[in-house]
């Protein structure tokens, strides 16, 4: 009988975020699969588990993706990943892969559970806590509220890209903004609106930053912008 795969969102950064089901996966799987870059690599995801549980007697084992801007390179290396996955369900192991935040949202494990899906093998999707939703809480403040439309967006491009959904939408999610702040900024500027955005970084992690967003920011990658039309004032009832 084959084992079956789980795609396993652990949260953004606190080993607190990790959800009960997820927990209780992670505690039973017969094989743990990290996803990294290349072999050998820090694992982040992998650092948060190793906090929470005894993993002493379980196997771990890393699926190797690599980053390359050739996109056959790319799906190169993402067919031997899911090779390997498959190899280990058809041996009748169930393998969890972990992964930040949760797998439904810009997660390598999406693209690796279709693929697994479509050869056949029993899966599951377990969501975690989003990183943004995360960094909302710990900086105090509401993603949308009544009618309010929200969009979440990887890094900008150009400052006109940006412009055009802040004029479509009453807040906006920046994921992966870290090498993009000075866009943002002044993006932001030029619309007057610098004081309706905040920067949060690492959330839930040691060098967890939640600030104000400001000109020549130097943040790393697990950076989120969010940006509220309305501003950050509260309202009379």
């Amino acid at each position: 009988m084959s084992g079956k795969f789980y795609s396993v969102g652990i949260g953004p950064g606190n080993p607190e975020f990790i959800t009960l089901r997820a927990a209780k996966l992670i505690k039973s799987a017969d094989i743990i699969a990290i996803p990294v870059k290349k072999y050998g690599e820090k694992s982040t995801a992998f650092d948060i588990v190793e906090k929470a549980f005894d993993l002493k007697d379980k196997r771990i084992e890393e699926i190797e993706f690599l980053m390359s801007s050739d996109k056959a390179v790319r799906l190169e290396s993402r067919k031997k990943g899911i090779e390997k996955i498959a190899a280990f369900l058809e041996s009748g192991k169930n393998v969890v892969m972990i992964t930040l935040g949760d797998v439904s949202i810009y997660s390598t494990c999406t693209y690796i559970n279709k693929q697994i899906k479509n050869l056949g093998y029993e899966n599951e999707i377990v969501s975690g806590v989003p990183s943004f939703c995360a960094a909302a809480a710990k900086a105090g403040i509401s993603l949308c509220e009544e009618n309010e439309a929200l969009a979440v967006i990887p890094a900008v491009n150009t400052e006109l890209d940006l412009k055009k959904v802040i004029e479509m939408f009453d807040n906006v999610v920046i994921m992966k903004a870290g090498k993009n702040i000075d866009k943002i900024y002044a993006c932001l500027k030029n619309l007057g609106m610098t004081e309706n955005a905040v920067v949060t970084s690492c959330v839930g992690m040691e060098n967890e930053v939640i600030e104000p967003i400001k000109e020549n920011g130097s943040y790393g990658y697990f950076t989120t912008v969010i940006i509220k039309k309305q501003g950050f004032t509260v309202p009379d009832i």
